[in-house]
């Protein structure tokens, strides 16, 4: 658990930064990202099993650059975004 909180402090400090020009891909809807370390309030559930943020319009940086670089990347089983090396 205290590995998940150190790498959301690291990415809220470095969501300023740009995202990896290897990223590829894009978000699924997992949800895994926003259950980090804890599940995040504003994460709601739709009747088919996707998730979405509620204040998606106002989402923090560090929450939608996820994951900016691939060593940030801690959802990569089940995460839509890959890194091309």
């Amino acid at each position: 658990m205290k590995n998940n909180w150190n790498s959301k402090i690291i990415r809220t400090f470095t969501s300023v930064l740009s995202v990896a020009k290897n990223r590829e891909g894009h978000c699924i809807n997992c949800g895994e990202c926003c259950k980090l370390p804890n599940s995040c309030v504003f994460l709601r559930n739709r009747k088919d099993g996707e998730y979405y943020c509620s204040i998606y319009t106002i989402k923090p940086l560090n929450c939608r650059k996820y994951p900016r670089t691939d060593n940030e990347h801690i959802t990569k089983k089940t995460c839509g975004f890959k890194f091309i090396k």
